[in-house]
Order: structure tokens, then C-alpha cells, then sequence
């Protein structure tokens, strides 16, 4: 990808999160299903940009500082939502939300997913640069460059780390929490990004790699569905079984 590219995606990054704001803003108070699904556009149409910056000179520290900067732009943007199902899904076995509302929320989240993908095909399919014909060209964009059983067991070492560590940082200063929490997602990325895309995310990954879905349901949903949820109830029993009993 070229300079002039670069900044052309960088652009529709910044309209792509403008107009989730816009939406969000116009409801001072929106519904929990608003919140959420306005969230997870904003999150799922930037990162479908962002991951097309990917072989942009120099590898990998020009994807590495924009997952950076733009993970801690929607932490600051998105207060009080979770954008992804297994935050939702820790809240319920937390008893942090009801059944219903954790369903209504996650729904919201898929929703969220596929309307910013419907977004982003319909941009790329302007052909503003060359990147988005490829990239609908290429179709089922496959991020899994390991075996399957590999796979899994990343998104379910990352999903389990991500949802602990955003446990145990809850205390901390929503200005600090957000770097924090960014620097995390970036150091994952790094370490399995080239491996399953370190997404930890059901609804992001749907939203990236939805025609794989189509393709290859059951090996994407055991990778990128199942790893990740059972990275959450991992968590739940060892906050509430394990750690009580060693503190």
C-alpha cells in the first residue's frame, strides 16, 4: 500500500469512527442496544480498515502503533460500552447483568458487527483505492496460518488474559485503564497476530471474516466463537473458585 493509500484508510478509519459518534451523540441517553450496537460498529468498521494497513512499511510497527492510538481512541469515545460478547457473557456469569439483558446486549453487538460490515463493502466496493478491490477480490480472507487445534488454543489463551486483565484493572483511573488496556490488545496482536489475527472478539470476527463463516462455519466458530467463551468461563471459575481459595 502507498503513502497516498495509507492516508485514504486512515480517513475512512476517522469517518468510520465520526459516525458511530454521530449516531451515539444524537441519543443523549441511548438504550442499552444502541450503545452497544453503535459501539461495536465504530470498533468492527475501523479494525476491517485496519487490518488492511497490515504490510504497511515498516512491518509491523506502523499496524502495531495505529492498533495502539486507535484502541485507546475508542476507549476514550465508547464509556460504558463492552463491544464484545464475551465482556457480555462475563457480566452475566458475574451476575453483573440478567440473562435478558446480556442477550439483548450481545445481540446488539452482532448487529453492530454485521451493519459495519455492510458499511465497508459498500465503501470498498467504490474502488477508492486499490487495497478495497483486492480485498473484496479476495473473498475469504483466511487469518488462520496454523493448524486448527493451535488456533483455538490462542484465541483461548488470549481471550482468557484480555478478560482477567480487565478484571483486575477495573480499580485503576478510566485515563489509565484505556492504555493499559490498549497496550495489552497491542502486545496480543503482536504475539499471535500473523497466527489467527488475535481477535478474542465473536463479534469482530464475524464482522472481519463473515464469508469465511459461510465457507468454513464450523472450524471459524470452534476458533473464534467457542475458544474465546471459554476463555470467559475460564475466568469466571477462577475468580470465583480458585483465587478465593488461595487468598
Amino acid at each position: 500500500m502507498v503513502l497516498d493509500e495509507t492516508w485514504i484508510s486512515l480517513l475512512l478509519m476517522a469517518a468510520a469512527m465520526m459516525l458511530g459518534r454521530l449516531m451515539h451523540t444524537r441519543r443523549p441517553r441511548p438504550r442499552t442496544f444502541l450503545l452497544e450496537m453503535f459501539a461495536t460498529f465504530q470498533i468492527c468498521a475501523c479494525t476491517n480498515e485496519l487490518r488492511l494497513l497490515a504490510n504497511v512499511q515498516p512491518k509491523p510497527h506502523v499496524a502495531l502503533t495505529l492498533t495502539y492510538v486507535f484502541t485507546v481512541l475508542h476507549g476514550l469515545t465508547l464509556t460504558g460500552s463492552t463491544c464484545n460478547p464475551c465482556g457480555t457473557l462475563q457480566q452475566i456469569l458475574d451476575s453483573g447483568v440478567s440473562v435478558k439483558q446480556g442477550g439483548l446486549k450481545i445481540g446488539a453487538q452482532f448487529t453492530g458487527a454485521v451493519l459495519a460490515r455492510i458499511y465497508v463493502h459498500r465503501i470498498w466496493s467504490m474502488g477508492i483505492i486499490q487495497v478495497h478491490s483486492e480485498a473484496l477480490a479476495e473473498g475469504c480472507s483466511n487469518p488462520i496460518q496454523t493448524t486448527e487445534t493451535q488456533a483455538f488454543c490462542i484465541e483461548l489463551l488470549f481471550s482468557t488474559a484480555f478478560q482477567l486483565t480487565i478484571l483486575q484493572i477495573e480499580s485503576v483511573k478510566p485515563r489509565l485503564r484505556v492504555h493499559l488496556i490498549a497496550l495489552l490488545i497491542t502486545m496480543l496482536v503482536y504475539g499471535g497476530g500473523n497466527l489467527t489475527g488475535a481477535i478474542f472478539n465473536p463479534a469482530l470476527a464475524f464482522s472481519l471474516h463473515a464469508s469465511c463463516f459461510r465457507n468454513k462455519f464450523w472450524d471459524y466458530s470452534l476458533v473464534y466463537w467457542m475458544a474465546p467463551s471459554l476463555g470467559t468461563v475460564l475466568v469466571a471459575i477462577v475468580r470465583g473458585e480458585i483465587l478465593p481459595l488461595i487468598l
